[in-house]
């Protein structure tokens, strides 16, 4: 069974329903990247009449961790993920709908081949991009995910 937006969108809802409330859904995923939008409102907003920076990163972070999951099950292994740090930079106000677009599905695989080949933890460093509906690049966060096979005991 495949990971799919509709499926990551219901998931939104019971396991991280403070993303769904500020409105973040998942609209593209495939084996190179996934797409996360989410649109300014009043349940989103800062007193600068922009986004709150944390649902930037909530949405930005989803965009990553969503195509982990998706590779960490298509590999048939249990693998543990936790996010070890996070930077982020904010160049233009984020108003309307940002999009937020990871296309790090081809590192991601050769750590999760590392990880499972070696039994060590591994740490990748993934990207995502926030652009505006004019394209134009409001924020990027990036992640570094620490990812360890789960012994089979």
């Amino acid at each position: 069974m495949s990971i799919t937006p509709r499926k990551l969108n219901t998931f939104i809802i019971f396991k991280l329903p403070a993303a769904y409330l500020c409105g973040v859904r998942t609209k593209y995923i495939d084996t190179n990247k996934c797409m996360v939008t989410v649109r300014y409102k009043w349940i989103n907003q800062n007193p600068f009449k922009s986004m709150f920076w944390a649902v930037q990163g909530m949405a930005a972070e989803l965009s990553t961790g969503a195509l982990m999951v998706s590779k960490i099950k298509e590999s048939g292994k249990r693998i543990s993920m936790l996010v070890t740090s996070n930077k982020a930079t904010f160049t233009k106000k984020a108003i309307g709908r940002i999009t937020f677009t990871c296309h790090d599905g081809k590192d991601i695989d050769e750590a999760i081949k590392k990880a499972i080949e070696t039994r060590e933890g591994q740490t990748i460093r993934v990207k995502s991009t926030g652009v505006n509906e004019e394209g134009l690049e409001v924020s990027n966060f990036n992640f570094e995910w620490s990812i360890k096979v789960k012994s089979d005991q």
